[in-house]
């Protein structure tokens, strides 16, 4: 049966590499979605992509949605999510438990009170 790809789109504002995991200072926040974006991408019923505005600008110009958003509200507004080509959350990344809620994928973290041997990093 065919799935339903879901999309799931992430527009950044101009960092200083693709994922924003570069330099002296990381931020934790830039490390945590490219941790959960990498997992996405295993997942056969979800698309999910980075766009940032140094790397990718086509991308913000060819996104009418995303386009519209930064011409009345200006760069402040990203990073932008988008689930399905709808905006879902602006200003801000999205927390592990909304992208769970977007996607409906549990992800576990390796906080979690999961006393299972191999919990995500797959040391045992």
């Amino acid at each position: 049966g065919a799935f339903n790809i879901m999309k799931l789109e992430l527009f950044e504002e101009a960092l200083c590499c693709s994922t924003g995991v570069c330099g002296p200072s990381v931020d934790e926040n830039l490390l945590r979605i490219t941790g959960i974006f990498e997992s996405l991408n295993k997942i056969n019923q979800v698309e999910a992509s980075r766009y940032n505005l140094s790397s990718n600008p086509a991308d913000f110009t060819k996104n009418e949605t995303v386009l519209k958003e930064l011409q009345e509200k200006g760069n402040d507004i990203l990073p932008i999510t988008l689930v399905n080509d709808k905006i879902v959350k602006t200003g801000n990344y999205p927390t592990n438990e909304e992208i769970q809620e977007f996607t409906g994928i549990i992800f576990v973290t390796q906080n979690s009170q999961n006393s299972s041997c191999c919990g995500g990093n797959g040391a045992c």
